[in-house]
């Protein structure tokens, strides 16, 4: 009887072969070697073998009768064992298979007569063989792998025993209240915070969803005293020297009270009316707040972010079957806008200057980079979308439960103020793009990289638009046209204009609606609630819509490009309709525009001249090309949508093969496409494609597509954007059309295809007039 044994039992478990032998056999060949410690001393830390810094050496050279004691026969048989196996492996290998088992147990895929056998294990190695008590004790140890291994088997077990027997584990409880009640004299909890999260995530993970009962019965005894040990921990002096390193015992256990935290927060789901424990993290978050902007390591506060970004995010399970954009859960709703309150008192006190963004990357849980590797300079653009969705979605929260526009106008101004001045510091535009001068470009600067956040943020920046535009039709009778000015000002200054961060958002994917067909497929994003609230305000602003992408031609017309290639929004343009933002730029009480405006008082649209007129083309160059390789691995397609039987002639991504249509324009000034074979292409001429051009006057260059213009009082402005957007949800709409027709849309897009073709008709009635 020797290792062969357990390797045995190994093999047949994993293979799920029925254990023949009775099962006491198997509870004492998995029993664990491990002396019980002296009354009164049971948490102490007692080291009985050797450690995993001993190396394989020590291992061989350890009699492993003088480290466990013999309790029956089959002990005795690995006190022989071959010097090859060491008393830690032969532990590792018993906690493994109790792990196994557990697994198998809970399996309906296992057989009904081998699941009794390994509940009759269990029950033997926990009534007799006071198993559990022998795992607590393995948590102490400085062997990090035991210690781990046996709060993963301890979890299990203790799970195991509460939903089989509807009873909580004893000892587990006395030794997880006497650890937290305990602190900070007990300087070592994080192997009782470990176990306890090990067991939230054991009740969440399977096939069934877990009982609200089993979840009440493990959380219930200990719901008082995690509040107490929340308030403990988190009051710390964080600037004292035992939060100096990321592996000392203050930071391991801070961030193993994150991770229970996080644990905590996934198993509210369960619940009708969660209890205390899982709701302190909203109602306390000022905790939170206050650490993040301490002097601890950057991989607490970077877990603390994360956790937040998540709290902000989370939704109960009757909202999310319910698809409701607000929370209705009462006591959900009351967390939330505890959290916000909390979020944004801190914000007016410039909380988010006090956060360090550091740009070392963060090498499995330390901020240090490994000798030899490189560390990419700049913010950590994780911790920055997540600092950012925090901030928004607490807006989008008080703004929803605000009755007047008054009484959150003040904290929204202010917030938004604090953010934009937060990515001004920490994000820099390329070297190859013009400066930012819109506000609401700053959006797609900081959240492009990241699909869920951006139409996360993007989701709440519509909904608060939403909001305040109600309250302007609420108080339209009463508004002068100097305060509708004013709000147009504030709608752009504050950088969340719904029109202007959609059209950033199509000229950064240039205009391919394929990779809008990939958001709307995917589940991963919340893409489609966005899109269909956007398009329902498109039909409502269409004008205002029009305007905007008239600035955006304005703003890309600030060169007369002669003789040389370029893309068709190069072209000339006379001024166009917009005026009122223009005025409301120059009208808004001073003291609104300093608050919102960039330091160096640009108005919110602004040609820019000189020097950027070059970096403004460079831009463009990227933005609208027609070359699909060249965009981000992010925002190339992810399937090829036009391989549909029924699908017309189109763009491959590469190349465009169109027939001759009319751009639209007004009468004189009419741009058509050309069937010359001509490519306005960054890379010179290309034969097979044709793309937007102007027709040519006499004399003009031959060896460019792009040609001198005539004088702007005689040409029509060109509605480039407004163009290409509308063409872009044109294209949608008929690549969604071909997967329904072939049932391949997995979803009903019916309310969705019905939006898109009327903001088609209101383009064409456009293109009439």
């Amino acid at each position: 009887m020797k290792i062969s044994l357990l390797q045995q039992v190994y093999k047949d478990v994993l293979a799920g072969v029925p254990l023949a032998r009775e099962s006491h056999h198997y509870s004492s060949l998995i029993n664990l070697g491990v002396e019980q410690p002296p009354e009164g001393e049971q948490y102490c830390h007692q080291k009985h073998l050797p450690s995993a810094a001993g190396g394989v050496g020590s291992c061989q050279d350890t009699d492993m009768s003088d480290v466990v004691p013999a309790t029956d026969d089959l002990s005795n048989s690995f006190a022989t064992m071959s010097s090859s196996f060491c008393p830690r492996e032969v532990m590792l290998l018993q906690l493994t298979l109790i792990k196994m088992m557990v697994v198998k147990a809970e399996s309906q895929e296992t057989e009904l007569h081998t699941r009794q056998k390994y509940c009759e294990i269990f029950v033997l190695l926990l009534k007799e063989a006071k198993i559990d008590s022998k795992l607590i004790h393995l948590l102490s140890y400085d062997d990090r792998l035991l210690s781990h291994m046996a709060s993963q088997s301890l979890a299990s077990l203790v799970y195991f025993q509460l939903k089989e027997e509807d009873a909580l584990n004893v000892a587990w409880l006395s030794f997880s209240l006497n650890t937290l009640l305990g602190f900070p004299g007990n300087a070592r909890v994080a192997h009782c915070l470990w176990t306890l999260a090990a067991i939230l995530k054991e009740a969440q993970k399977g096939a069934l969803v877990p009982g609200a009962g089993v979840l009440k019965k493990l959380l219930a005894p200990l719901d008082a005293v995690l509040e107490g040990f929340y308030n403990a921990i988190l009051l710390h002096h964080f600037d004292s020297h035992h939060y100096a390193s990321p592996y000392s015992e203050a930071t391991n256990n801070l961030i193993s009270f994150i991770d229970l935290l996080e644990a905590l927060l996934a198993s509210r789901i369960e619940l009708e009316l969660p209890l205390r424990c899982q709701r302190i993290l909203f109602l306390k978050v000022s905790y939170v707040l206050n650490v993040i902007s301490s002097s601890i390591p950057y991989v607490i506060k970077k877990k603390l972010i994360l956790l937040l970004k998540k709290c902000v995010l989370y939704k109960s399970r009757e909202d999310a079957k319910s698809g409701s954009l607000f929370l209705e859960t009462k006591s959900l709703c009351e967390d939330m806008l505890a959290l916000s309150n909390a979020v944004l008192q801190v914000m007016n006190l410039t909380w988010l200057n006090q956060i360090p963004l550091s740009g070392k990357s963060s090498s499995f849980g330390s901020s240090e980079v490994a000798p030899g590797c490189y560390s990419q300079g700049g913010p950590d653009q994780t911790v920055l979308r997540a600092l950012s969705l925090v901030v928004l979605k607490a807006l989008e929260f008080k703004i929803h439960n605000s009755a007047t526009e008054a009484e959150i106008k003040g904290d929204f101004q202010s917030s938004m103020s604090q953010l934009l001045m937060f990515w001004r510091s920490h994000v820099k535009p390329s070297p190859q793009s013009h400066p930012v001068v819109h506000h609401c470009e700053w959006f797609s600067l900081v959240f492009m990289e990241q699909d869920d956040d951006m139409w996360e943020a993007a989701k709440a920046l519509l909904l608060i638009y939403l909001k305040f535009d109600r309250f302007q039709c609420d108080a339209a009778d009463n508004l002068s046209q100097k305060g509708e000015e004013s709000w147009k000002f504030l709608v752009h200054a504050g950088g969340y204009n719904p029109h202007c961060i959609f059209l950033f958002f199509l000229e950064k994917i240039a205009f391919d609606s394929t990779v809008l067909l990939d958001f709307l497929i995917s589940s991963e994003t919340c893409f489609l609630e966005y899109l269909v609230r956007y398009l329902k305000l498109l039909g409502k602003e269409w004008h205002q819509f029009v305007d905007v992408c008239n600035y955006f031609d304005t703003r890309h017309s600030t060169l007369h490009p002669i003789c040389s290639v370029k893309p068709p929004h190069r072209e000339k343009q006379s001024c166009v309709t917009g005026e009122s933002l223009q005025n409301a730029v120059c009208e808004v009480e001073p003291q609104t525009a300093m608050s919102l405006a960039p330091p160096h008082n640009c108005p919110v649209f602004t040609a820019l001249q000189g020097d950027n007129e070059a970096a403004e083309w460079n831009r463009s160059d990227s933005l609208t090309g027609t070359d699909s390789a060249s965009l981000p691995g992010s925002l190339q397609s992810l399937v090829n949508y036009d391989s549909s039987e029924d699908s017309e002639v189109e763009s491959d991504g590469k190349e465009c093969l169109v027939n001759t249509k009319q751009l639209p324009s007004n009468s004189e000034g009419e741009v058509r496409r050309t069937e010359t074979g001509c490519s306005c292409r960054d890379d010179g001429w290309n034969p097979h494609t044709s793309e937007v051009s102007p027709p040519k006057p006499k004399g003009a260059c031959t060896s460019s597509c792009w040609t001198c213009m005539a004088s702007s009082d005689s040409m029509a402005p060109l509605r480039v954007m407004l163009y290409k957007s509308t063409k872009c949800l044109e294209e949608l709409q008929e690549a969604i059309s071909r997967l329904q027709r072939r049932n391949l849309f997995p979803y009903n897009p019916s309310a969705l295809l019905k939006l898109l073709s009327h903001i088609g008709q209101m383009s064409k009635c456009m293109n009439l007039q």
